[in-house]
Protein backbone atom coordinates (compact mmCIF):
# COMPACT_ATOMS: atom_id res chain seq x y z
CA UNK A 1 0.00 0.00 0.00
CA UNK A 2 2.54 2.51 1.16
CA UNK A 3 4.19 2.12 -2.45
CA UNK A 4 1.11 3.74 -4.50
CA UNK A 5 0.29 5.95 -1.50
CA UNK A 6 3.91 7.33 -2.08
CA UNK A 7 3.64 7.58 -5.87
CA UNK A 8 0.24 9.34 -5.96
CA UNK A 9 2.31 12.16 -3.56
CA UNK A 10 4.84 12.59 -5.72
CA UNK A 11 2.38 13.23 -8.75
CA UNK A 12 0.71 15.59 -6.54
CA UNK A 13 4.00 17.76 -6.49
CA UNK A 14 5.22 16.83 -2.78
CA UNK A 15 8.45 16.46 -1.93
CA UNK A 16 8.00 12.78 -0.68
CA UNK A 17 10.13 9.93 0.33
CA UNK A 18 10.33 6.16 1.18
CA UNK A 19 11.50 4.52 4.26
CA UNK A 20 11.92 0.91 3.93
CA UNK A 21 14.21 -1.92 5.32
CA UNK A 22 13.58 -3.82 2.11
CA UNK A 23 13.14 -1.31 -0.88
CA UNK A 24 13.86 -3.80 -3.54
CA UNK A 25 10.72 -4.89 -2.74
CA UNK A 26 9.16 -2.17 -2.93
CA UNK A 27 7.07 -2.46 -7.06
CA UNK A 28 6.39 0.91 -7.41
CA UNK A 29 8.96 3.50 -9.44
CA UNK A 30 9.29 5.48 -6.33
CA UNK A 31 12.12 7.20 -3.76
CA UNK A 32 12.78 4.62 -1.65
CA UNK A 33 15.65 3.74 1.11
CA UNK A 34 16.64 1.85 3.47
CA UNK A 35 18.79 4.32 5.15
CA UNK A 36 16.52 6.16 8.40
CA UNK A 37 19.32 8.81 8.53
CA UNK A 38 18.74 10.11 5.10
CA UNK A 39 15.22 9.47 5.20
CA UNK A 40 14.57 11.85 7.72
CA UNK A 41 16.55 14.69 7.29
CA UNK A 42 13.90 18.06 7.10
CA UNK A 43 11.35 15.33 7.96
CA UNK A 44 8.50 16.81 8.96
CA UNK A 45 5.50 14.56 8.55
CA UNK A 46 5.76 10.95 8.75
CA UNK A 47 3.02 8.61 7.20
CA UNK A 48 3.42 5.21 8.69
CA UNK A 49 2.41 2.25 6.42
CA UNK A 50 3.52 -1.18 7.56
CA UNK A 51 2.00 -4.12 8.36
CA UNK A 52 1.89 -4.18 12.10
CA UNK A 53 2.80 -3.06 15.73
CA UNK A 54 5.90 -4.41 15.88
CA UNK A 55 6.79 -2.94 12.70
CA UNK A 56 5.32 0.01 13.81
CA UNK A 57 7.73 0.02 17.42
CA UNK A 58 10.53 -0.54 14.89
CA UNK A 59 10.25 2.33 12.94
CA UNK A 60 8.96 4.88 15.75
CA UNK A 61 11.38 3.42 18.62
CA UNK A 62 13.49 0.47 16.83
CA UNK A 63 16.21 1.23 13.84
CA UNK A 64 13.60 3.44 11.76
CA UNK A 65 13.12 7.22 10.94
CA UNK A 66 12.29 8.68 14.27
CA UNK A 67 15.36 8.24 16.20
CA UNK A 68 16.73 10.07 13.30
CA UNK A 69 13.74 12.95 12.42
CA UNK A 70 14.90 16.19 14.64
CA UNK A 71 12.48 17.79 12.59
CA UNK A 72 9.42 15.80 12.94
CA UNK A 73 6.22 17.40 13.90
CA UNK A 74 3.12 14.93 12.87
CA UNK A 75 3.12 11.23 12.74
CA UNK A 76 0.28 9.89 10.64
CA UNK A 77 -0.47 6.24 11.17
CA UNK A 78 -2.43 4.70 8.37
CA UNK A 79 -1.51 1.01 9.52
CA UNK A 80 -4.39 -1.17 10.74
CA UNK A 81 -3.51 -1.45 14.29
CA UNK A 82 -5.33 -2.38 17.40
CA UNK A 83 -6.89 0.91 18.77
CA UNK A 84 -5.54 0.63 22.28
CA UNK A 85 -2.05 0.43 20.85
CA UNK A 86 -2.47 3.40 18.61
CA UNK A 87 -4.19 5.58 21.76
CA UNK A 88 -0.77 4.09 24.21
CA UNK A 89 1.51 5.91 21.53
CA UNK A 90 -0.03 9.02 23.23
CA UNK A 91 2.51 8.28 26.40
CA UNK A 92 5.33 7.22 23.76
CA UNK A 93 5.60 10.00 21.40
CA UNK A 94 7.92 13.43 21.96
CA UNK A 95 5.16 15.69 23.38
CA UNK A 96 5.69 18.28 19.90
CA UNK A 97 4.90 15.51 17.82
CA UNK A 98 0.96 15.72 16.68
CA UNK A 99 0.14 12.57 15.74
CA UNK A 100 -2.97 11.53 13.41
CA UNK A 101 -4.37 8.13 13.01
CA UNK A 102 -5.85 7.78 9.10
CA UNK A 103 -5.82 4.00 8.11
CA UNK A 104 -7.37 3.66 4.80
CA UNK A 105 -9.67 1.13 2.82
CA UNK A 106 -10.06 -0.09 -0.47
CA UNK A 107 -6.68 -2.58 -1.31
CA UNK A 108 -3.69 -1.83 -3.06
CA UNK A 109 -5.98 -1.16 -6.23
CA UNK A 110 -7.73 1.78 -4.73
CA UNK A 111 -3.99 3.48 -3.65
CA UNK A 112 -2.80 2.75 -7.00
CA UNK A 113 -6.13 4.92 -8.41
CA UNK A 114 -5.68 7.07 -6.14
CA UNK A 115 -9.23 6.79 -4.05
CA UNK A 116 -8.37 5.67 -0.78
CA UNK A 117 -11.08 6.04 1.96
CA UNK A 118 -9.56 7.48 5.12
CA UNK A 119 -10.59 6.74 8.62
CA UNK A 120 -9.24 10.15 10.38
CA UNK A 121 -8.87 10.63 14.30
CA UNK A 122 -7.23 13.74 15.47
CA UNK A 123 -7.84 17.33 16.13
CA UNK A 124 -9.77 19.01 13.27
CA UNK A 125 -7.46 21.66 12.90
CA UNK A 126 -4.28 19.52 12.05
CA UNK A 127 -6.32 17.42 9.83
CA UNK A 128 -7.37 20.67 8.06
CA UNK A 129 -3.57 21.16 7.53
CA UNK A 130 -3.12 17.55 6.29
CA UNK A 131 -6.29 16.94 3.95
CA UNK A 132 -4.24 17.69 0.75
CA UNK A 133 -1.93 15.14 1.33
CA UNK A 134 -5.03 12.80 1.96
CA UNK A 135 -6.78 14.27 -1.09
CA UNK A 136 -3.50 13.07 -3.21
CA UNK A 137 -4.09 9.55 -2.39
CA UNK A 138 -7.64 9.03 -1.53
CA UNK A 139 -11.84 10.25 -2.38
CA UNK A 140 -13.41 9.41 0.55
CA UNK A 141 -12.56 11.20 4.14
CA UNK A 142 -14.65 10.12 7.34
CA UNK A 143 -13.54 12.46 10.60
CA UNK A 144 -14.20 9.93 13.34
CA UNK A 145 -13.51 12.26 16.24
CA UNK A 146 -10.32 12.28 18.42
CA UNK A 147 -7.38 10.49 18.24
CA UNK A 148 -7.47 6.60 17.46
CA UNK A 149 -10.90 6.88 16.44
CA UNK A 150 -10.09 6.30 13.23
CA UNK A 151 -8.02 2.99 14.17
CA UNK A 152 -11.31 1.64 15.93
CA UNK A 153 -13.70 2.58 13.09
CA UNK A 154 -10.86 0.33 10.93
CA UNK A 155 -11.09 -2.63 12.76
CA UNK A 156 -14.89 -2.26 12.83
CA UNK A 157 -14.90 -2.25 9.20
CA UNK A 158 -11.61 -4.89 8.86
CA UNK A 159 -14.28 -7.27 11.07
CA UNK A 160 -16.93 -6.69 7.78
CA UNK A 161 -14.71 -6.83 5.62
CA UNK A 162 -13.10 -10.38 7.27
CA UNK A 163 -16.81 -11.51 7.75
CA UNK A 164 -17.09 -11.08 3.97
CA UNK A 165 -14.39 -12.58 2.76
CA UNK A 166 -14.95 -15.46 4.71
CA UNK A 167 -18.38 -15.94 3.82
CA UNK A 168 -18.08 -15.47 0.03
CA UNK A 169 -14.75 -17.85 -0.04
CA UNK A 170 -17.29 -20.52 1.84
CA UNK A 171 -19.88 -19.37 -0.85
CA UNK A 172 -17.88 -19.91 -3.69
CA UNK A 173 -16.89 -22.94 -2.61
CA UNK A 174 -20.29 -24.50 -2.23
CA UNK A 175 -21.22 -22.96 -5.99
CA UNK A 176 -18.66 -25.28 -7.06
CA UNK A 177 -20.14 -28.59 -5.87
CA UNK A 178 -23.26 -27.57 -6.61
CA UNK A 179 -22.21 -26.76 -10.27
CA UNK A 180 -23.06 -23.21 -10.65
CA UNK A 181 -20.96 -20.81 -12.75
CA UNK A 182 -19.10 -18.56 -11.12
CA UNK A 183 -19.19 -16.22 -13.18
CA UNK A 184 -22.79 -15.91 -13.20
CA UNK A 185 -23.39 -16.21 -9.59
CA UNK A 186 -20.98 -13.26 -8.96
CA UNK A 187 -22.99 -11.06 -11.25
CA UNK A 188 -26.69 -12.40 -9.58
CA UNK A 189 -24.51 -11.32 -6.26
CA UNK A 190 -23.51 -7.70 -7.35
CA UNK A 191 -27.31 -7.20 -8.13
CA UNK A 192 -28.98 -8.74 -4.80
CA UNK A 193 -28.87 -8.44 -1.17
CA UNK A 194 -25.71 -10.94 -0.79
CA UNK A 195 -24.03 -7.96 -2.82
CA UNK A 196 -20.83 -7.43 -0.95
CA UNK A 197 -16.77 -6.23 -1.12
CA UNK A 198 -15.21 -9.22 -1.99
CA UNK A 199 -17.85 -10.35 -4.24
CA UNK A 200 -17.56 -7.08 -6.12
CA UNK A 201 -13.73 -6.78 -6.07
CA UNK A 202 -12.90 -10.38 -6.76
CA UNK A 203 -11.04 -9.43 -10.01
CA UNK A 204 -9.25 -6.66 -8.90
CA UNK A 205 -8.79 -7.32 -5.24
CA UNK A 206 -4.64 -8.85 -5.45
CA UNK A 207 -5.68 -11.05 -2.40
CA UNK A 208 -9.54 -12.23 -3.37
CA UNK A 209 -8.73 -15.62 -4.89
CA UNK A 210 -5.49 -16.22 -2.53
CA UNK A 211 -5.00 -18.97 0.37
CA UNK A 212 -3.63 -18.07 3.61
CA UNK A 213 -0.21 -17.41 4.50
CA UNK A 214 1.39 -15.46 7.55
CA UNK A 215 3.14 -13.26 4.35
CA UNK A 216 0.23 -12.52 2.49
CA UNK A 217 -2.80 -10.04 2.61
CA UNK A 218 -4.68 -12.64 3.99
CA UNK A 219 -2.60 -13.15 6.77
CA UNK A 220 -3.07 -9.42 7.21
CA UNK A 221 -6.85 -9.93 7.63
CA UNK A 222 -6.30 -12.54 10.25
CA UNK A 223 -4.19 -9.81 11.70
CA UNK A 224 -6.72 -6.85 11.74
CA UNK A 225 -9.21 -9.04 13.03
CA UNK A 226 -7.25 -9.85 15.86
CA UNK A 227 -6.80 -6.20 16.24
CA UNK A 228 -10.84 -5.85 16.25
CA UNK A 229 -11.14 -8.51 18.77
CA UNK A 230 -8.23 -6.45 21.31
CA UNK A 231 -10.73 -3.27 21.07
CA UNK A 232 -13.63 -5.64 22.12
CA UNK A 233 -16.07 -4.00 24.73
CA UNK A 234 -15.38 -5.70 28.17
CA UNK A 235 -17.78 -8.90 27.96
CA UNK A 236 -18.41 -8.91 24.35
CA UNK A 237 -19.83 -12.03 22.90
CA UNK A 238 -16.73 -12.69 20.59
CA UNK A 239 -17.75 -16.56 19.45
CA UNK A 240 -18.25 -14.79 15.69
CA UNK A 241 -15.15 -12.75 15.15
CA UNK A 242 -13.16 -15.52 16.36
CA UNK A 243 -14.81 -18.35 13.81
CA UNK A 244 -14.17 -15.38 11.16
CA UNK A 245 -10.69 -15.07 11.95
CA UNK A 246 -10.30 -19.25 11.96
CA UNK A 247 -12.55 -19.69 8.96
CA UNK A 248 -10.00 -17.16 6.96
CA UNK A 249 -6.75 -19.05 8.62
CA UNK A 250 -8.58 -22.14 6.70
CA UNK A 251 -8.52 -20.54 3.44
CA UNK A 252 -6.80 -22.50 0.32
CA UNK A 253 -5.87 -20.57 -2.91
CA UNK A 254 -8.80 -20.18 -5.02
CA UNK A 255 -8.23 -20.68 -9.33
CA UNK A 256 -9.77 -17.94 -11.24
CA UNK A 257 -12.71 -19.49 -13.34
CA UNK A 258 -12.93 -21.34 -16.81
CA UNK A 259 -12.75 -19.57 -19.38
Amino acid sequence: MGGPMLAALVAAGFEADGYDIAPDGVLDDVPVTDDPTAFSKGLQVLVSVVRDADQTDDVLFGRGALAHAGDLRTLVISSTLSPRYVRGLKDRMPGHVRLVDAPMSGARIAAQERRLSFMLGGDDKELDRLQPIFDAMGRHFHRMGPFGSGAQSKVLNNLLAASHTAMTRLVLDWADEAGLDERRLLKLIETSSGQNWLASGIDDIEFARDGWSEENSIGILVKDVAAALDAAPDGADTRLPETVKATIRALKKRPPPKA
